[in-house]
C-alpha cells in the first residue's frame, strides 16, 4: 500500500507542481491526482518514474510505495 501522505510531503518538498511532475513522469495529470486521492494503485512504471522525478532514495521509495499500512 502507498503512504499517500508521505508522498504528498515529498511532492511539496520538491517545490514542483503536480502538473509538471506528472508530465515528467509520463503520466496524465488526472491519473496522478487520482492516485494521490486513493483512486487506484500506482503501477511499477509510475513508481519508477515518480522516484526519478522526485529524486527519491531507494529507502524513501520503499517507505512510500511499499508501506504496510498505506492510507
Amino acid at each position: 500500500m502507498t503512504d499517500i501522505e508521505l508522498l504528498k510531503e515529498k511532492i511539496k518538498d520538491s517545490g514542483m507542481k503536480i502538473t509538471y511532475i506528472a508530465e515528467k513522469a509520463g503520466m496524465l495529470r488526472e491519473t496522478l491526482y487520482n492516485r494521490l486521492n486513493g483512486k487506484g494503485e500506482f503501477t511499477a512504471s509510475e513508481i519508477i518514474s515518480l522516484s526519478d522525478v522526485l529524486r527519491l532514495s531507494k529507502a524513501d521509495r520503499d517507505k512510500i510505495f511499499l508501506s504496510p499500512k498505506g492510507n
